[in-house]
Order: C-alpha cells, then structure tokens, then sequence
C-alpha cells in the first residue's frame, strides 16, 4: 500500500582534509566519514544536490529504482 522508495548509493573516493568547512558538512550529512565509506540513501532532490556540491569527493555506486 506504499509505494517503493528510489534509493541511490553513494561512495567517498577522496579525503575531506583540506577541503571547504561546507564540503566537509556536506560529507558529514550524507553519512560518510572516511574514505571508501558508503551509505543507501533515499533518491531525493535534496540528496541529489549534496551530491553534485562534492561530487568531486564522492562516485554514485548504484541507483536502485
């Protein structure tokens, strides 16, 4: 009676020392800590956005639909 949810699957590929105090946050509410750590989050504009803000940190690993 629910519809399922779009999930996408991020994965960390550089390291955020050094970086911008916003990247870094961003990292931080995506849920990824260290390098080669990934998280399923829900596929939302919202997310889409921080991904595209640190995209140059991170790699989209699967989008499950």
């Amino acid at each position: 009676m629910g519809s399922k949810k779009n999930t996408i699957t991020v994965k960390q590929i550089k390291s955020s020392i050094g970086k911008h105090k916003s990247h870094r946050a961003t990292l931080l509410g995506l849920g990824l800590k260290k390098i080669n750590s990934q998280r399923t989050l829900e596929d939302t504009p919202c997310v889409r956005g921080m991904i595209d803000k640190v995209s140059y940190m991170v790699e989209v690993v699967s989008g499950d639909s």
